[in-house]
């Protein structure tokens, strides 16, 4: 199998805006290349979390306006290659999900293994590292995910999950901030941590250049729809904003 150059790998939005912090959205896209056939899927398996962060994307992009800061989001499918894993990860390129294996996965060549990096995991760190080396004012980077309500049958009761790892000065001044608000349940290092494995692109582009990184995870039950998503949005933003003024 092979991937065509049909697509940007990385896409940037409102790449003008002033904010001294970048918002990245790894899990932004369910698409996959037509060269992989769908990974041998039903069309309808990729609209599940398995195969991306359902409604991430329209909270990345409200906060990117509220905040007048960049982004820069993936555009293919975290099943093709997963852009928040070192690529030596085991689960960079997954076999199998909560629907079962991925035949397009299942028997990957070594060669295509490196395609993949090559085409998609390389391109999008890339322009990740050209986006902040051309914003020195830039003290924050803001990862935005967002979770299922229930993983193998048991209930997650966060509303929002703000993972940090020894750099904890975004992370604990917006979940303090969160708090307040009593309809919120807040988790810090909920439903993740970075023993997960889960902190790969704030290792790189944040922890490395000694900017403060946050990743926001968001119950997607709660992002549903567009309102919900602006809702969400405008929720978060005075908190990030507040945190960034902080940095």
């Amino acid at each position: 199998m092979s991937i065509e150059p049909e697509f940007a790998v990385a896409v940037s939005g409102n790449a003008g805006g002033a904010c001294p912090a970048l918002l990245v959205c790894e899990h932004a896209s369910n698409h996959v290349p037509a060269g992989l056939a769908n990974l041998g899927l039903d069309a309808g398996v990729l609209t599940a979390h398995m195969a991306w962060d359902p409604g991430a994307l329209p909270v990345a992009r409200a906060l990117a306006k509220a905040l007048n800061a960049p982004l820069v989001h993936a555009a293919v499918s975290r099943l093709v290659i997963d852009l928040n894993r070192d690529p030596a990860a085991v689960d960079s390129i997954v076999t199998a999900g909560e629907h079962g294996p991925i035949p397009g996965n299942a028997a990957i060549i070594e060669t295509e293994r490196r395609r993949r990096v090559r085409d998609i995991y390389e391109p999008f760190h890339r322009h990740t590292t050209q986006t902040l080396d051309a914003r020195p004012d830039i003290k924050a980077v803001i990862s935005v995910h967002s979770f299922t309500p229930v993983l193998r049958g048991k209930a997650r009761p966060w509303h929002l999950g703000f993972i940090h790892d020894t750099d904890d000065r975004m992370a604990q001044r917006v979940a303090t901030s969160l708090s307040k608000d009593r309809q919120l349940v807040i988790g810090l290092n909920e439903p993740y941590n970075v023993s997960h494995g889960v902190y790969h692109t704030l290792d790189v582009h944040a922890c490395r250049r000694g900017l403060a990184p946050l990743m926001i995870e968001i119950r997607n039950d709660l992002i549903a729809d567009t309102a919900a998503q602006e809702q969400m949005a405008a929720r978060l933003a005075p908190a990030l904003a507040d945190a960034i003024r902080a940095l």
